[in-house]
């Protein structure tokens, strides 16, 4: 893909912006709240691309007139020297801008500010995949935790030696979706395990699923298509969570699948939070069923959601992360599985713009 040139979206988005912000003085505007609503938020979004646009201009100006000077100046005057190390900070602020400008120029993900819904499960590998999937739950957690999103979990079923057979969460916050979505996938450990004498090292794996929330207008469910059943929640809690029949079950029959929710000791409360899971697993299910019709298209698409694709490996002997889709490797293994993910989201989300700006040009 070619240099893009960015001034006449910059253009654009200045010209809207103006539109936009006459359509708000309107006060007939507010007839309607819905379309004030969508108004403003178009208002706050192209205000913030107009003075990504002005910075990005005077930085690309200033770049070239070090440049220039770090060109002409003897190499040991002091106004060379200057220019030289004014380069290196103004080239990180070109491409800050550049990616905040590329993104605004396609259009906004709806599902990128919904809340999420986390699935981690145990996959190959014992009590070991059932280590790491706990593993993998306190990363995100420690995560969340970073960017003050709220962590709420649904249901989770615990294995011995302290890991997860299976945790399922919610996540809300601020982006949410746009920076877990390229989690989805199967992710792999190697290392040695602590059940382990002879110092072998093992290969388990987990899959984790990340499934923007659902609303009711997105997937209409039919009570009649639904079976649901209640029993006495099971595991460690308490002497109130094992006296009433409060966990939910419910089989969507047509389609097959089973969500249980037993976190909350309120019946209404599980049921509630098991609806809202089941909407969310039929969401993705209905995106994959379209997705697969557009296959040739789908190559080009980064981390939406093949639950058997291998995305990532965790090598603890080596001190390496290694994302398979941008084959970038990390060797910060310890702090990365504390939650310091960002250095591999941002790449992700980098190299998923520059198919999406490849896309739209072609």
């Amino acid at each position: 893909m070619g240099a893009l040139d960015l001034r006449p979206h910059i253009e654009r988005f200045a010209r809207r912006f103006a539109e936009v912000e006459s359509g708000l003085s309107d006060p007939r505007a507010f007839d309607n709240p819905q379309k004030a609503q969508e108004l403003s938020k178009e208002y706050a979004r192209l205000k913030e691309l107009t003075a990504y646009g002005t910075a990005y201009l005077k930085t690309v100006a200033d770049l070239t007139e070090n440049q220039q000077l770090a060109e002409t100046e003897p190499v040991d005057s002091e106004l060379g020297q200057m220019a030289r190390e004014e380069l290196t900070r103004l080239e990180a602020e070109e491409n800050r801008l550049k990616f905040q400008l590329q993104q605004g120029i396609l259009p906004p993900d709806p599902t990128d500010s919904r809340n999420t819904i986390v699935e981690i499960r145990a996959g190959a590998g014992g009590s070991e995949s059932a280590l790491f999937a706990a593993d993998l739950y306190r990363m995100y957690c420690r995560y969340s935790e970073g960017r003050g999103w709220k962590i709420e979990t649904l249901d989770s079923s615990a294995s011995d030696l302290g890991g997860l057979k299976e945790v399922i969460f919610n996540v809300t916050g601020q982006d949410v979706y746009k920076l877990l979505k390229y989690e989805s996938g199967v992710h792999r450990v190697q290392r040695v395990p602590a059940t382990e004498a002879q110092g072998r090292i093992h290969t388990s794996t987990a899959t984790v699923a990340v499934l923007p929330e659902a609303e009711e207008v997105d997937i209409e469910i039919n009570p009649n298509d639904l079976e649901i059943t209640t029993c006495r929640a099971s595991g460690p809690g308490g002497q109130g969570v094992n006296t009433t029949d409060s966990a939910v079950q419910i089989q969507h029959k047509p389609s097959g699948l089973i969500v249980r929710c037993a976190d909350q000791r309120s019946q209404q409360k599980n049921k509630a939070r098991a609806m809202t899971v089941l909407r969310s697993r039929l969401l993705e299910k209905k995106v994959a069923d379209e997705h697969a019709k557009y296959a040739a298209q789908r190559k080009a698409q980064v981390g939406t959601g093949e639950r058997n694709e291998r995305i990532r490996t965790y090598n603890f002997h080596q001190n390496r992360v290694t994302d398979h889709r941008i084959e970038l490797t990390l060797y910060n293994l310890p702090t990365f599985i504390e939650g310091a993910i960002d250095a591999m989201i941002e790449p992700l989300m980098a190299n998923d713009l520059k198919e999406k700006l490849a896309a739209l040009e072609l």
